[in-house]
């Protein structure tokens, strides 16, 4: 499922999703102090684009929340609404749901993105 999952989530939508990511990258890193966002960015659209068979973990510490507070306020919500609204579309139809539980994870990631690890 993992390899048809991502071809049909790419070709489906996904790479409007990990386009959106890009450009809040690309965005981040027009400042010298926003390049590590922009960085953290880029390695998240790598999930926005292909998300079947990995997994997020969640962690960090006092200086993931600072940062995510941050990200949250400039960046994350609009990203974490894109997901949502895309996932509740596509939970509307069966054959959609799990390509919507694909974009509720993505949501989570876009409004926690510091001290996640992507496996």
């Amino acid at each position: 499922m993992g390899c048809l999952g991502n071809v049909l989530w790419f070709v489906f939508g996904g790479c409007i999703s990990g386009l959106s990511w890009c450009l809040a990258g690309l965005l981040w890193c027009v400042t010298i102090v926003g390049i590590p966002v922009g960085m953290q960015c880029f390695k998240f659209a790598a999930l926005a684009f292909f998300p079947f068979g990995k997994e997020v973990q969640y962690g960090g510490g006092a200086g993931s929340l600072l940062l995510n507070v941050i990200w949250m306020i400039v960046t994350g919500i609009p990203l974490a609404l894109e997901s949502l609204l895309i996932g509740f579309l596509l939970c509307v139809t069966v054959v959609g749901i799990p390509f919507g539980m694909q974009h509720f994870k993505i949501a989570k990631l876009a409004l926690m993105p510091f001290g996640a690890e992507v496996y």
